[in-house]
């Protein structure tokens, strides 16, 4: 449980990492997309706005456990 216990903050960490890595370079990959429709750059903003939102979330905990476990 320790070993657990002390990985917690680096998986959260790692996740929050790599949804603000993929959510990143989809939205700037779409946005540079000529051919893409409106709706679905409407759609796939909004999903990234939430993806982001969760991430930052999810990354504020990870910290702040770090910081805990650090102490």
């Amino acid at each position: 449980m320790g070993r657990l216990k002390t990985r917690r903050p680096q998986i959260l960490l790692a996740a929050a990492a790599w949804t603000l890595w993929v959510w990143g370079t989809r939205i700037l990959l779409i946005a540079g997309d000529d051919d893409t429709s409106t709706g679905f750059k409407v759609v796939h903003f909004a999903l990234a706005g939430i993806s982001i939102a969760f991430a930052l979330a999810v990354g504020w905990i990870g910290w702040r456990l770090h910081r805990e476990l650090r102490d």
